[in-house]
């Protein structure tokens, strides 16, 4: 049947028995050393602040009787200030994809579920910042911090974890490591200790919706980095491997993430996973290199707010990104390294990096279609040694001097290009006077077709039927004057007038379907 266990820093005690709100414990502690059966609830008082203290659990529910925690009463939101308590040990059980990553190592999470299934963590305010005396922003030792943690191991498949209405911020980790659980929220899977015994660990059914992800390094929520990631090495990925090695049943819906250290948000080795109605706010604000410069940094000065790792068929729609700062990436979205990437129904403003990357050899299958890019920075596209990438049906509406297709990665140096085929977009320029564009930087697999090209003195020597026009509102209604600030909810939604500026004049067509 499952109990329900109160805890109160208000009003409980530790010699209580748990059982009632007149019977809370105090503290945190008399959870972490209960052994939690499926069916239970795990309630915090609204209003109770546990300091210095943290919830780490191994076990979970079942499918019939899941696991709760929750908060109870009136006020606000149960607060666990961790302050860099809360300290585990975490080990991949190997090298990572990428040898500089780090692969073990202790660090401190705020909340840990470890191999627990079927579990639910809601309405809860989360810190960890330990102020630690002396230490660096950029040291290079740093300890790694997260808010949540979720690891995967000795469990086989996980299923049906959520994590609903959190407010998660300022979590002080590591500026560089990428793979430990570091920052906001961060899922991921290690080598179990007897495979052939256990299973193959994964996840099946991850939901992170609702929550409020702020101030947090490195990450802000990231999902299924795995220690199968030698799985994932073909150009394109066979569904059956994925669903095999990787998560499957991956949401990440209606989130915020602001003023994050590294990248926003990322599914990592997941099969279809899909990533809608959430905004991104000033990312990527450690990576430059006055500040990302420690000796021993383990590299990777690289960060994009909302953006797939090896997934299959993953599809982003109705996100909205401002103000990513820009870097060696610095992009609103980023296909990388995965199969069947789909971008559509999204909104980005002001990114330094630009509107969208294509990332390496292995980007395949690529589809970017029906999104709005206003005023973003440096070059709206980035193809780098991608093999293709299907661009049609979007508004890029481009501030003085910035190129469509990005000339540089970082200093003096060059993309490389890729492929892209850009069909029945409409292009406009926004600078004062008409703008002559290398359309085919650095990539002579760079093709156009039936584009609409606003205020340019020139038009791809490839496109067939170009249409040409010398101002924006010969098309569109009142383009360029979409929402530049966000207050952390998502408008692309049906009826949303925000960007009605970008219907089309002549018959008030909206291309986004709004």
């Amino acid at each position: 049947m499952g109990r329900a266990i109160y805890v109160s820093s208000v009003n409980g005690d530790d010699a209580n028995s748990g059982y009632a709100p007149e019977k809370a414990f105090r503290s945190l502690k008399k959870v972490n050393q209960m052994e939690i059966q499926p069916g239970d609830q795990i309630l915090l008082e609204r209003g109770s602040v546990f300091v210095g203290e943290y919830l780490h659990l191994y076990r979970g529910g079942t499918k019939e009787a899941p696991v709760v925690v929750d908060a109870y009463g009136e006020g606000a939101l149960p607060r666990i200030e961790t302050d860099g308590n809360g300290i585990w040990y975490q080990n991949y059980g190997g090298h990572l994809d990428n040898v500089v990553h780090t692969w073990k190592g202790y660090l401190s999470s705020a909340v840990l579920l470890y191999d627990a299934e079927y579990i639910s963590i809601r309405n809860l305010e989360i810190t960890n910042n330990p102020c630690v005396k002396n230490e660096r922003l950029n040291q290079a030792d740093r300890m790694n911090r997260t808010g949540v943690s979720v690891i995967a191991k000795n469990h086989g498949t996980l299923h049906e974890i959520e994590l609903d209405h959190l407010y998660i911020h300022d979590v002080e980790g590591n500026i560089y490591d990428k793979h430990l659980n570091n920052g906001g929220i961060y899922m991921s899977v290690s080598r179990p200790d007897d495979e052939e015994k256990t299973g193959i660990a994964r996840y099946d059914g991850i939901h992170i919706h609702h929550c409020k992800v702020e101030n947090c390094r490195r990450w802000g929520i990231a999902a299924g980095y795995t220690y199968q990631h030698d799985k994932f090495t073909t150009l394109e990925l066979p569904d059956e491997v994925v669903k095999t090695y990787g998560s499957t049943n991956v949401v990440i819906e209606h989130n915020f993430v602001k003023d994050i250290g590294g990248d926003g948000i990322t599914p990592m080795y997941c099969f279809e996973p899909l990533i809608q109605y959430n905004v991104s706010e000033n990312i990527a604000v450690d990576i430059h290199p006055d500040l990302y410069n420690e000796e021993g940094n383990r590299g990777g000065m690289t960060a994009a707010a909302i953006w797939p790792w090896k997934c299959k068929t993953a599809l982003f729609q109705y996100n909205e990104v401002y103000n990513t700062v820009y870097n060696q990436d610095g992009q609103a979205w980023d296909a990388d390294s995965g199969d069947g990437t789909i971008y559509q129904y999204n909104y980005s403003c002001n990114n330094g990096g630009g509107c969208v990357m294509f990332c390496e050899g292995e980007s395949v299958n690529n589809i970017f279609r029906y999104n709005i890019s206003q005023n973003d920075g440096t070059g709206i596209l980035t193809p780098v040694r991608n093999v293709d990438a299907k661009i049609y049906g979007n508004i890029f509406y481009i501030k003085e001097g910035v190129d469509f297709i990005r000339h540089r990665i970082w200093g003096d140096t060059m993309i490389e290009g890729g492929g892209i085929e850009v069909t029945d977009n409409i292009i406009i320029y926004a600078g004062n006077a008409p703008k002559e564009e290398s359309w085919t930087y650095n990539s002579p697999k760079a093709y156009y077709q039936s584009n609409t090209y606003v205020n340019y003195q020139n038009t791809p020597e490839g496109d067939p039927a170009p249409i040409c026009l010398s101002a924006a509102t010969d098309i569109l209604t009142a383009p360029g004057i979409a929402p530049e600030t966000t207050n952390g909810s998502s408008r692309m939604y049906k009826g949303s007038q925000d960007f009605a500026g970008y219907r089309l004049k002549k018959d008030g067509t909206d291309l986004l379907k709004l």
